[in-house]
């Protein structure tokens, strides 16, 4: 697919916060400045028909300055063309402007993303955990706890090939 002219366009509109761009792979890539997303993401609604939100989740990179990221994936159903954004955050500060308002549809996903990264969504609607409790005073999808429990008595290693 052809993405020139809306790599142009949005380096028109964004400039310096399109910080990398990337079609060899299946989608084509952006990472851009977290501050911008919000009116990015408006931008490719309205003036270029990105009108689906097919998917929101976080990523955890600990070995990154900026370790936790969120992925948005459009669709332009009418050209069909799709696009990946990325954007990165600290640990320390993990806040992100929330889509809710452009995009219904990300309330959940960003409650889903907020709920295992603990990125927070500022101006989200309603976010708090959707699928572990409340008093859970960890995200468990970044990866900085063990993939098992060593204080588990229950199970063979013979049964999970070790």
């Amino acid at each position: 697919m052809e993405y020139n002219t809306l790599l142009q366009a949005l380096k028109d509109k964004f400039g310096d916060s399109i910080l990398s761009a990337d079609d060899t792979a299946d989608f084509f890539t952006l990472v851009v400045a977290s501050d911008i997303i919000k009116q990015l993401i408006s931008f490719l609604k309205e003036e270029q028909n990105f009108i689906f939100l097919t998917d929101l989740c976080g990523i955890h990179y600990p070995e990154q300055e900026k370790e936790l990221g969120v992925i948005y994936h459009l669709h332009n159903l009418v050209e069909n063309k799709r696009i990946r954004l990325k954007i990165f955050v600290t640990k320390a500060n993990p806040q992100v402007d929330s889509i809710v308002p452009i995009f219904s549809g990300a309330n959940w996903m960003e409650r889903e993303t907020f709920d295992f990264y603990g990125i927070d969504f500022v101006g989200h609607p309603n976010l708090k955990r959707i699928l572990n409790v409340d008093f859970m005073d960890y995200h468990p999808m970044r990866k900085e706890y063990p993939l098992e429990d060593a204080t588990r008595s229950d199970k063979d290693d013979r049964f999970f090939g070790r």
